[in-house]
């Protein structure tokens, strides 16, 4: 008898080595997927307004300061006090400017990686609540192929950060329910979630302690977890007393109220929406795994007695009526939404995977599956018919078209690979998505600004001489790389420099150079529609 234990003791260690070995396997593969989609032509597009160009000017001025102003503890935008968010990502990019030089691919490298290493904290949190591998692995590969995650994550942007930071903080909490060491791990989640996106934290960690009083409330009673979550906060507590101190009530109403809470109940500079602004986000952008999203949240909802259940309606339901009844609305806001659609999504799929053979699938599945391939061919046939052929947009979309009729093929046969071909295709298709010029977008809202700023700098204009375009709109990404020598201006503005300086310098649009008499401007540079001019000043001479 003694025997026979023995040799179930030894089996039953061979199998939990082999266990995590494969789970070992699956996070380096995750990871080098996850890194690769994220970290490719990284650099070769500009930043764009408004967060990339306000993030890499205060990263630079941090990296640019000297060791007695502090200012990693008081960072600055174009030499004031910035209040808006802590500095933690802005420290990470003005290392990586230290390091790798300032420019695109530095400036969008830390938070890039940081978004990475969210897709195998995902599926090390599947592994936590889930009893097969297989839905963890779905979960994880649904959300490194969602359009939104792959495209703010690649840019010089604080959500992706913090979604890594929550994911990270929710795999402790899970993993303190047997060892209550990780509850420092909560703490330390927490804290980074704070110091990147201040009020966020709050918010997230609301979600992780509802789930808690739900899933595991005994946690909720340990003071192993409270002191984890003291421990946390007091890094936050003292960058805001630093900034109380120093500042005084200026933080207060500015970084504090105006910034933080004051987006709850008003729109901050104008970003408002409906109720269902978020709702829409989500159905714009998340093809084709929208299509198994009604399925997925039935599922969590007829299983919600099971602990990944409770997690995925807890983290979905919260979070999303929270920022629905926020005043201010921005696209990426719902980023932290997205691990909960990914985790549902796996279950469902984990739950496909053990149908039996050739069991027919969903008719809703195999008719969506069908309709993307027919609309993403119709795209493709466009892009190549149109006067000015895009020959990316056009492969791009042939081979989702391919993947969608590929899916729709074997999900009508009821054969279960078509979850292999659709994850594959769509990880392909945005890999040529991101190697594309189209994965920042609005940069073709308006005009480039690299080759104006390359414009004035060829000029070889005086030190730190004032350019004035003519534009009205303030662009954080013209104020980087100008380094705040193009300031826009409005015709009355360009008008009363143009009388009372001595030798102004324009930045003249089509429109604009026409309200200046011709004889009274030197043309320097033109690029585009933008001249570059000055006064035309005639020497006088002794008749």
């Amino acid at each position: 008898m003694q025997k026979e234990s023995f040799i179930w003791d030894r089996v039953e260690k061979q199998y939990r080595r082999m266990d995590r070995r494969i789970d070992r396997i699956w996070i380096v593969i995750l990871t080098i997927a996850a890194v690769i989609l994220f970290t490719i032509d990284l650099g070769e597009l500009p930043l764009r307004d408004w967060d990339e160009g306000t993030v890499a000017q205060v990263a630079r001025e941090l990296q640019r300061a000297q060791s007695g102003e502090m200012r990693w503890l008081f960072p600055t935008l174009g030499g004031e006090p910035y209040h808006n968010k802590p500095p933690l990502i802005h420290l990470m990019i003005a290392w990586a400017y230290s390091v790798g030089g300032v420019n695109e691919w530095t400036t969008r490298l830390p938070g890039a990686i940081l978004t990475a290493l969210s897709v195998p904290f995902l599926y090390s949190i599947g592994r936590e609540i889930f009893h097969q591998r297989i839905c963890a692995v779905y979960s994880a590969l649904v959300y490194l192929t969602m359009l939104p995650v792959v495209r703010h994550g690649r840019l010089a942007m604080l959500d992706g950060a913090a979604v890594c930071f929550f994911t990270f903080m929710l795999l402790c909490v899970l993993r303190s329910r047997r060892n209550l060491r990780y509850c420092l791990g909560v703490g330390i989640g927490f804290a980074l979630i704070c110091l990147t996106k201040s009020i966020l934290g709050i918010l997230l960690g609301s979600v992780a302690l509802i789930y808690l009083f739900w899933d595991t409330p005994r946690l909720l009673s340990s003071k192993y977890m409270w002191m984890g979550m003291l421990i946390g906060a007091a890094p936050v507590a003292f960058w805001y007393g630093a900034q109380w101190l120093h500042y005084g009530h200026d933080f207060v109403n500015k970084g504090m109220m105006n910034q933080s809470f004051g987006r709850i109940w008003s729109s901050v500079e104008g970003h408002s929406g409906p109720p269902w602004y978020y709702l829409l986000e989500i159905c714009k952008y998340n093809w084709p795994w929208l299509i198994f999203v009604p399925a997925s949240l039935r599922l969590a909802w007829e299983n919600r007695n099971l602990s990944w259940a409770k997690l995925v309606l807890v983290w979905l339901g919260v979070y999303l009526i929270t920022i629905s009844i926020m005043g201010t609305k921005l696209p990426w806001y719902v980023f932290p939404i997205y691990p909960s659609i990914a985790l549902a999504i796996g279950a469902k799929l984990g739950e496909v995977e053990n149908l039996p053979l050739l069991k027919p699938l969903p008719k809703f599945w195999v008719v969506m599956l069908s309709i993307l391939a027919l609309a993403t061919a119709a795209a493709s046939t466009y892009f190549s018919s149109i006067a000015t052929p895009s020959q990316e947009l056009q492969l791009i979309f042939a081979t989702l078209s391919v993947t969608m009729a590929l899916a729709a093929l074997r999900a009508q046969r009821g054969d279960k690979q078509f979850l292999k071909v659709l994850l594959w295709g769509t990880y392909v298709s945005l890999l040529l998505f991101v190697k594309s010029d189209y994965w920042v977008w609005e940069l073709n809202e308006d005009y480039p600004v690299k080759p104006v700023v390359q414009m004035v700098a060829q000029a070889n204009l005086e030190k730190n001489t004032v350019v004035y375009i003519s534009s009205t709109n303030h662009r954080p990404s013209l104020d980087f790389y100008s380094e705040g020598k193009i300031k826009p201006a409005s015709p009355d503005n360009l008008k009363y420099y143009w009388k009372h300086d001595m030798q102004p310098y324009f930045l003249l649009d089509e429109k604009a150079l026409r309200d200046f008499p011709s004889g009274s401007l030197q043309l320097i540079d033109r690029q585009g529609k933008w001249t570059l001019v000055t006064k035309n000043i005639t020497p006088l001479t002794n008749e």
